[in-house]
């Protein structure tokens, strides 16, 4: 099922210091300019489109399961980025290897996808980010 993607021109403040992720800084409270979650997430609202991870196959990489994944079907996909591929007809989100002619999970625990001429393989897109709720 497809669900329109809104587009959004909401502004939110952009602090210009980084937060401090291990020890504490002075912060200044300098709010540089607006950001648009829709400019800096999407580069290409008309090929771009969502899907909800299923799994924890990607781990390894920082996509968890019930993460919303924002996917250009405009990026041709290169070596090493992560797809939405179509395989015999179920979709799955796995990094590209075109050396090795392979579909890789970014977890140990699942064996690499070998591409080849016995199975059915569309790729989708390129995920381009992903989004976590915390709350």
């Amino acid at each position: 099922m497809l669900i329109k993607l809104l587009t959004s021109k909401i502004q939110l403040p952009f602090f210009s210091s980084k937060v401090a992720a291990g020890f504490p800084s002075p912060a200044d409270d300098y709010v540089q300019k607006g950001l648009s979650l829709d400019e800096l997430l999407i580069q290409h609202p008309s090929s771009t489109y969502l899907a909800t991870a299923n799994g924890d196959s990607m781990t390894g990489c920082g996509i968890f399961n019930d993460d919303i994944l924002i996917i250009d079907r405009s990026v041709t996909p290169a070596h090493g980025d992560i797809v939405i591929a179509a395989l015999d007809g179920e979709l799955t989100c796995k990094f590209l290897n075109l050396r090795l002619n392979q579909l890789l999970s970014a977890n140990p625990r699942y064996p690499p996808i070998s591409i080849n001429s016995e199975v059915d393989l569309i790729i989708e897109g390129v995920v381009t980010s992903s989004i976590r709720r915390h709350k």
